[in-house]
């Protein structure tokens, strides 16, 4: 997995949609501008879905989007900054 360096981090794993977005969106709100939230999921779904809102987000920006496997489940993990 990358090392990216992140500034806040909401645990959505277990959470299927639309949660890991809902409280990504309630974290992002808070960052300040070049402060970068990450964002781990398990639902699959996710992946996508990270990918539709910050095309909808104008002050977003997707870094990256990475697969791992913690605990034995596969966890998609986003990161997102805000510009």
């Amino acid at each position: 997995m990358t090392q990216i360096t992140y500034d806040v981090e909401v645990d959505a794993r277990g959470l299927q949609c639309p949660m890991p977005i809902v409280n990504a969106r309630k974290a992002f709100q808070n960052l300040q501008s070049g402060q970068v939230l990450r964002v781990l999921a398990t639902d699959p779904g996710s992946v996508n879905d990270f990918q539709g809102w910050v095309k909808m987000v104008s002050d977003a920006e997707l870094v990256s989007q990475e697969t791992t496997e913690m605990d034995g489940k596969t966890v998609y993990v986003h990161y997102v900054r805000k510009k």
